[in-house]
């Protein structure tokens, strides 16, 4: 029989709705059953692609007689935490309290009124009763000493980001941030033989690749550019990027991208196209442009919903074994190549024994050696690797596609997608190719078609209409996303709604008395206590993408409250940002925004769309544009209606405008001039 599960549209959540575990989700009736039958809760938190939340459903959740002793004693809730991450965001932080390391599956144990008192991430089926047992008989025998564990986790939980980290109170002046300090905090943690930070598992980290490009182009630093394209193109070349179908994985576990953990997510695909696509402008390297061309397609033929959505990610498993879809051995991989089969064999390092586990290969290109010089291929040679390899690529596609695929998580989320539409809008302001925009307005027609409502913007969508309420991250990345996805096309509805959904979360989610947005509005989540983010990770925290927001279309809108707001919440962590550059990486890129130069752009006339372009190819990450034909009441467009067919060109800074130009070419002169310290 299925349980409470069969009525969630969590694909996650359904993957449990057979277990004989009487499973809850997360809502109020769980809570309020627990309290009623006075039973202690598990809230246990997973998701679709993560490979050991399978395997403990599979020995443990899936066995009745473990079932049973669950069901008699607790109250049993599943969370995926892409539909809750304020749920899985606080009681990863009370498992961290408990001095165990963190990870999915999460189960944690709480009183009846949801206060933590013992956590931990994957048991083994044996050690998983015991426990369970031990839990209910403490329960019965020990209740004071559950009681005061738990007050004691609820006071530590409950303690502002202001206490825990020092913060600043917000007025004060932004110190002056140096731009050569944030890359010499980071250098010591440069793994300079394999790309990326040293050590292992590896994640990609965009966040952390941006700022260094940040400080390349405004703090005159090339070893950050120098980095930045060694390490993406070490990525690009190893088993974390998908060779033969585009696409990255969630992490490598060893320090050379070899092996990865072969889950695909929208949250870090879209970061990197935004990546990659920085870096192209930057370097004009060849084969960045060629991973954003096979990730979009990988999006276009694999994540994309036929209404325009974005799914959430690729399981890692098929065949109830990881990678199983992606690896070949040696004789799967000659078959489907044929002729072909010896040249590109040695092209992606094919072993008759294989090169990873149980005879089979990971595809990856072999990394030039940084210690030696490099390799100079004429262009004519480039264009023929790359034309063979398309070759390969399109038999290796059609040999897996006939093998059962990995698991889908159908599940669309709004803040994800607004990550990929900004990676979207950003590849094709770097390459100019229309079908990138084209993907990227679909998106936004169908997020907004679907996602607000009422004045109120959702998460997820339950039966095609509107689920769970959007939390931070949703206002933030949608919004971050229509305004990457403004400046490709200069659509100002997408502004427009940017600035009414920025005014929405500040009325909604913005905390008065600590100067940050809170995680889900107040009372919305059922949590014993109230959750700020404000450390960047593998994605960056709702609360630096609301900075970034707020600057920009404070600058768009000329709101100065917009702007001051931006200020003060990085007046806030500037202490921490300091001394915690890593974990905190996109408020260095908003320190570095604020202590040079900023650009508004403003262009007017015919041919605005091609001179945005032209534009946007000289790498000048410090600005917005803002582009129209005809009139515009944009504050940075208003009386700039063109005469004739001239377009002209405004640029300005600090609100001071230089003489308009009429070409490209000048206008860059101008932000090179900025660059090289020209006076204005």
């Amino acid at each position: 029989m299925a349980n409470r599960l069969q009525f969630e549209a969590s694909p996650y959540l359904l993957q449990h709705a057979h277990n004989p575990v009487d499973w809850y989700p997360w809502g109020p009736e769980a809570l309020n059953t627990a309290k009623e039958q006075d039973k202690l809760i598990l809230v246990s938190v997973g998701y679709s692609a993560c490979h050991w939340c399978h395997v403990m459903e599979r020995e443990c959740f899936e066995n009745p007689e473990v079932a049973a002793v669950m069901n008699t004693h607790f109250i049993c809730i599943k969370v995926d935490r892409e539909e809750h991450p304020d749920v899985d965001a606080l009681y990863m932080e009370a498992v961290s309290l408990m001095g165990i390391h963190g990870g999915w599956p999460l189960n944690v144990f709480t009183l009846p009124d949801g206060r933590p008192f013992y956590g931990g991430t994957y048991f083994p089926p044996r050690k998983w009763v015991s426990l369970l047992a031990d839990l209910a008989s403490a329960f019965k025998s020990h209740r004071p000493e559950l009681e005061e564990s738990g007050r004691e986790f609820l006071q530590a939980l409950q303690r502002t980001e202001t206490e825990k980290y020092s913060l600043g109170s917000g007025d004060s002046p932004l110190p002056e941030f140096s731009l050569l300090k944030f890359y010499e905090s980071l250098e010591p943690r440069f793994d300079r033989k394999f790309g990326g930070m040293a050590g292992a598992p590896k994640f990609p980290m965009p966040g952390i690749y941006r700022l260094l490009l940040h400080l390349y182009a405004h703090g005159g630093i090339p070893a950050a550019l120098a980095f930045t394209e060694f390490t993406l193109t070490a990525m690009a070349s190893g088993g974390i990027y998908d060779q033969a179908g585009g696409g990255f994985s969630r992490y490598s576990v060893d320090e050379h991208w070899f092996a990865p953990h072969f889950e695909k997510m929208l949250y870090d695909n879209g970061q990197l196209l935004s990546l990659y696509a920085e870096a192209y402008t930057a370097s004009k390297n060849p084969l960045f442009e060629n991973v954003i061309e096979q990730t979009i397609a990988f999006i276009k033929r694999e994540l994309t919903s036929p209404e325009g959505g974005f799914y959430a990610a690729l399981d890692a498993d098929s065949e109830g074994h990881e990678g199983l879809f992606y690896t070949w051995t040696d004789e799967e991989f000659r078959e489907a190549l044929g002729a072909e089969a010896n040249t590109a064999a040695a092209y992606y390092n094919v072993m008759p024994a294989g090169n990873w586990e149980e005879g089979r290969n990971i595809l990856y290109r072999s990394l030039q050696d940084p210690a030696k010089p490099a390799q100079q291929n004429t262009d004519s040679q480039i264009q023929h690797e790359r034309k063979k390899a398309e070759l390969w690529n399109a038999m290796l596609l059609a040999a897996r596609s006939a093998g059962i695929r990995p698991g889908l998580d159908s599940k669309i989320l709004c803040g994800w997608n607004g990550l990929m539409m900004k990676g979207l809008a950003d590849a094709y302001r770097s390459t100019g190719k229309e079908q990138y925009l084209s993907l990227a307005e679909a998106n936004a027609e169908y997020i907004s078609a679907h996602f607000y409502a009422g004045g109120k913007l959702y998460r997820t969508l339950k039966n095609n209409k509107p689920g769970l309420a959007g939390c931070l991250e949703d206002y933030a990345m949608l919004i971050e996303g229509l305004i990457g996805l403004y400046q490709a096309g200069f659509n100002e509805n997408r502004l427009q709604l940017a600035k009414q959904l920025c005014a929405d979360a500040i009325n909604l989610l913005f905390d008065d008395s600590e100067g940050l947005f809170r995680f889900a509005q107040p009372g919305e989540s059922g949590l014993p206590a109230e959750k700020k983010d404000i450390f960047d990770n593998v994605t960056p925290c709702g609360n630096s993408v609301m900075a970034h927001n707020l600057l920009l279309l404070g600058a768009y809108f000329d709101n100065t409250e917009w702007t001051d707001l931006s200020v003060s919440m990085l007046s806030r962590v500037s202490s921490l940002i300091q001394t915690e550059v890593r974990y905190l990486n996109n408020w260095a890129r908003l320190a570095a925004m604020q202590n040079t130069p900023f650009a508004e752009i403003a262009i007017s006339g015919k041919d605005y769309k091609e001179f945005a372009l032209g534009i946007d190819s000289f790498y000048f990450p410090n600005k917005i544009m803002a582009a129209s034909e005809l009139a515009s009441e944009l504050p940075l467009l208003e009386f700039r209606e063109p005469e004739g067919d001239e377009t002209l060109i405004y640029v300005c800074f600090n609100k001071t405008c230089q003489k308009p130009v009429s070409t490209v070419a000048e206008a860059i002169d101008i932000l090179k001039g900025v660059l090289t310290g020209v006076p204005l």
